[in-house]
């Protein structure tokens, strides 16, 4: 539990490429990011869609809502223009591809934002199989009740919960799930050292969200959390690598 915090970007480095894109990923990768956090949505045909929002609306140049459409829609939509114009060849990735593209090493923090299903669960566990990411990725939500059905039917599965507030205990919290949680991931403005150190103490990870300012950073970096979610990987890594 000792071991140096490590980086996760947030979407991708979506401070500077559009977020969830497949350049988003590369860059992270490119600015020494340890780990991706990224957002997934079930399309209409059971495919498992790498976006934050349910619908397609802010992040590309089309309507609708991702349950709704179908990977062959999906895929014909430009998700990188809103960004900026040279993103233009950007396509909503299938987690699929993330897989086969990113690091084996590269720890995944897969969000599940849509609804709990047995077809999300059966598509999810298919690929983690598949590309023997097992080790390497952790699921978290909101929605805590969904990352219990999720851990009560695979078991194996490593969970997260999501959270923004101020716990007299995260730990407490964590063990009122009623079954075994890998990592927390609070907003940062709600964790202070005790809180991260009890946690760690109690054999969690914690992974705060998210960290742009090098100052937010500082006191995360000292505390020796497990790990920061961030827009800015390269940034934030520079003051990480000071510490150590």
């Amino acid at each position: 539990m000792n071991q140096k915090t490590i980086i996760i970007a947030h979407r991708g480095a979506s401070g500077e490429a559009p977020e969830n894109t497949m350049a988003a990923f590369q860059l992270a990768e490119e600015q020494g990011a340890e780990g991706m956090e990224l957002d997934i949505h079930l399309s209409a045909d059971g495919e498992i869609i790498v976006c934050h929002d349910p619908t397609v609306d802010r992040t590309t140049n089309g309507t609708g809502r991702i349950e709704d459409l179908t990977v062959p829609e999906l895929r014909k939509l430009d998700a990188g223009s809103w960004f900026h114009s040279k993103f233009q060849a950007e396509k909503l990735p299938l987690l699929e591809e993330v897989f086969s593209v990113l690091k084996p090493e590269t720890f995944l923090n897969i969000e599940v934002k849509c609804p709990y299903s047995e077809l999300l669960e059966k598509r999810l566990m298919e690929l983690v199989v598949q590309y023997d990411r097992l080790e390497q990725v952790v699921v978290s939500s909101f929605e805590h009740k969904t990352l219990v059905k999720l851990k009560k039917r695979t078991p194996e599965l490593r969970i997260g919960l999501l959270y923004s507030a101020n716990f007299q205990s995260h730990s407490l919290m964590a063990a009122s799930s009623g079954v075994e949680v890998y990592s927390l991931h609070p907003h940062y403005e709600w964790l202070g050292a005790e809180d991260i150190e009890e946690a760690i103490r109690q054999g969690l990870r914690v992974y705060p969200y998210t960290i742009n300012r090098e100052t937010d950073g500082i006191s995360l970096f000292q505390a020796k959390v497990s790990g920061v979610i961030t827009d800015y990987p390269a940034k934030i890594k520079a003051v990480r690598d000071s510490f150590y």
